[in-house]
């Protein structure tokens, strides 16, 4: 089992800014307002991280990315704490390790 960070592909009218909001809401359920850019990471083209406040909608309820073949996995929003991130495969890996250092002194309280 692994875990990935939501997202995907920046639309050809989109800023990644955007782009990060419209995929929120689709893979998650939620609306955000971004903060700020934490790192982009080199994968395939550049993947942007933001930091995002949730503003609105129910976390789960987005639709996801659909498998059509049951060997291919699930795809199940999960909320985990900053303090985990470094205990679990999580691709990719280094985003993870950067986040776990620019937020591991913050407390969990703060984060939404």
């Amino acid at each position: 089992m692994y875990f990935v960070f939501p997202g995907g592909g920046i639309e050809e009218y989109e800023t990644p800014k955007e782009a990060t909001i419209r995929e929120a809401y689709e893979e998650l359920g939620v609306h955000v307002e971004v903060q700020k850019l934490v790192t982009k990471y080199e994968y395939k083209g550049t993947q942007y991280f933001y930091e995002a406040r949730i503003i609105g909608g129910v976390f789960g309820t987005g639709k996801g990315e659909g498998f059509t073949k049951i060997d291919r996995g699930q795809y199940i929003p999960v909320w985990i704490p900053v303090k985990e991130l470094l205990n679990l495969n999580i691709k990719p890996y280094e985003v993870a390790k950067m986040i776990f250092h620019c937020y591991k002194n913050v407390k969990s309280d703060d984060i939404q």
